[in-house]
């Protein structure tokens, strides 16, 4: 499957519509053929697949709203959603071209089609397939989030059984049709539901009861297959101009905008706020992505721009290439200030970031104004061993979806153990389990790494943080809140650090749950200070 973050054939990006943001995928050259990608299957595999089939064309696939990169718009009829996918059109410069629409998304295609005629008639896929799964109630199951995380295990199901159940007869496998999705298909598709389970079941119902102004409706052409699809496309080649290849234009404003950057080491996901200044660029713990950060972000955005990118191999950043460790992380960093026009930055790494944001300034601290390091590594190469060993569990799609009940319930034990694997009373945290929704959230940003997501995590437990921290050539302040598990790492700092370092304990780690917003409040009032210092 391409990986459609970072390959060279195709480009994931955001269109930024007066409702929020769309993530959309992009491949191929010739006329354009618009995507809704059906709710069964997950953008970027739509984009893989219809672009293997439709060669001559460029595929633009639109993540539908409530899924994945579009899950913050919420979903509540077929006209709606055809008036924010009218929009990013508009944005994305598209007139006219050809419209594919899979399953449950046809009643969206046709409003769509009805608002813009350049489009042509749809071309539906698995139409009968989407009418069956109406008349038999296809739908999710409760999705609603549980503590013992038996919801993504609802949505695994759901999924599985949309592909291969026959659809007149949901109690046998359907003998006809595409082959059956392979682990990591369906993994893409469930993760990407599993942004907002309660948006994807919205996006569900809203085009189920649409569907009825659908099923026969002549204004669209039904194809069977992608072979069928390509003999159509092939009919309106010739009536139709090359498509544009224009980036989607910038968000204005000073709310978190989302993005990607292309790298020489693949294609980075970032998130931005804010304007003006010296650029913050932040890095976040592994494994998982930028998204905790957000609150933090946010509250240090003022009179600069703040922006922080999902290491590659994590979150929603294409995978890694090769051999990662922090040197490789904080080059990987230098490609992102180069390819973003960025001369000076300050830095924020917390955790793992505070390691790439250290080494990041001893391999080019001309390039580095003032760091704050939260909470770096520092434990004995004993207990380094023992976490190497234990700490790092494959996370590996399965038929069953097993790997989602272990990248649960890995998550849940870090709130709860130290190291979470050491389940012994001793080895209990204070910091206790955080909100459901929290909970979900971080889970969800370790199943986007996937099975990736221990490379730049392993990195953290084998860098030298001891000889590398008398090394800091910038301005720098060490500090941990009274809940991290590495605060009694602030000792040693104290003793390694280069004379004018400031290293002190803050009253809260911002980004962790259950902190108090006085808290909260006084360590970004903190931050903010230290890195405003001349």
């Amino acid at each position: 499957m391409t990986d459609f973050s970072s390959s060279s054939v195709g480009v994931a990006d955001y269109v930024t519509t007066g409702a929020g943001a769309l993530r959309v995928y992009r491949a191929g050259t010739g006329p354009q053929l618009v995507v809704l990608p059906g709710l069964v299957m997950s953008a970027a595999v739509a984009a893989d697949l219809v672009h293997a089939a439709c060669q001559g064309w460029r595929v633009t696939v639109i993540e539908l709203p409530g899924i994945g990169g579009s899950s913050g718009i919420a979903p509540h009829s077929p006209a709606q959603l055809a008036g924010i996918l009218d929009e990013a059109l508009t944005l994305l410069g598209i007139a006219r071209g050809a419209l594919l629409a899979h399953d449950l998304s046809a009643p969206i295609a046709l409003a769509l089609a009805a608002r813009r005629p350049g489009l042509g008639t749809p071309l539906l896929l698995d139409r009968d397939k989407a009418a069956q799964w109406r008349v038999h109630h296809s739908g999710p199951s409760s999705l609603a989030l549980r503590h013992d995380g038996g919801h993504l295990l609802a949505l695994w199901s759901h999924f599985r059984d949309r592909a291969m159940l026959d659809p007149a007869d949901p109690a046998r496998v359907g003998k006809t049709g595409a082959s059956l999705p392979d682990d990591h298909a369906l993994d893409a598709a469930v993760v990407a539901a599993a942004v907002r389970p309660d948006a994807y079941a919205a996006l569900w119902a809203c085009c189920a009861a649409g569907f009825a102004a659908v099923d026969g409706d002549r204004a669209a052409i039904d194809v069977r297959d992608m072979h069928e699809l390509k003999d159509r496309l092939a009919l309106l080649a010739g009536s139709l101009p090359p498509a544009s290849h224009a980036a989607p234009p910038a968000a204005d404003g000073n709310a978190m905008r989302y993005g990607y950057v292309q790298t020489p080491s693949g294609r980075v996901h970032l998130r931005r706020t804010g304007r003006g200044g010296r650029t913050l660029l932040m890095f976040h713990s592994a494994p998982g992505s930028a998204a905790p950060l957000e609150p933090l972000m946010r509250g240090l955005a003022a009179g600069r721009e703040v922006i922080a990118c999902d290491y590659l191999g994590n979150g929603d950043s294409g995978k890694a290439q090769g051999d990662i460790d922090i040197a490789v992380l904080a080059r990987h960093a230098l490609e992102v200030i180069d390819a973003l026009g960025l001369d000076i930055v300050d830095l924020f790494g917390t955790h793992t970031g505070a390691m790439v944001a250290m080494e990041l300034a001893i391999q080019r601290p001309e390039r580095i104004g003032r760091m704050v390091l939260e909470a770096p590594v520092l434990i004995d190469a004993d207990f380094a061993a023992d976490i190497l060993q234990h700490y790092l569990p494959p996370i590996t799609p399965d038929r069953w979806g097993t790997h989602l009940l272990k990248a649960w319930n890995m998550r849940r034990d870090m709130f709860l153990f130290w190291p979470w694997y050491r389940q012994r009373r001793d080895a209990a945290r204070s910091l206790g389990l955080p909100p459901l929704q929290t909970l979900h959230d971080w889970t969800v940003g370790l199943l986007k790494s996937g099975t990736t997501y221990h490379l730049s995590y392993r990195s953290a437990f084998v860098y030298d943080t001891r000889a590398r921290l008398a090394l800091l050539p910038r301005p720098a302040m060490i500090c941990a809140g009274p809940a991290d598990m590495l605060v009694e790492g602030l000792a040693l700092a104290r003793r390694l650090a280069p004379e004018g370092t400031v290293v002190t304990p803050m009253p809260a780690t911002v980004w962790y749950p259950g902190q108090s917003d006085e808290a909260v409040g006084r360590t970004i009032a903190a931050y903010d200070a230290f890195l405003r210092q001349a």
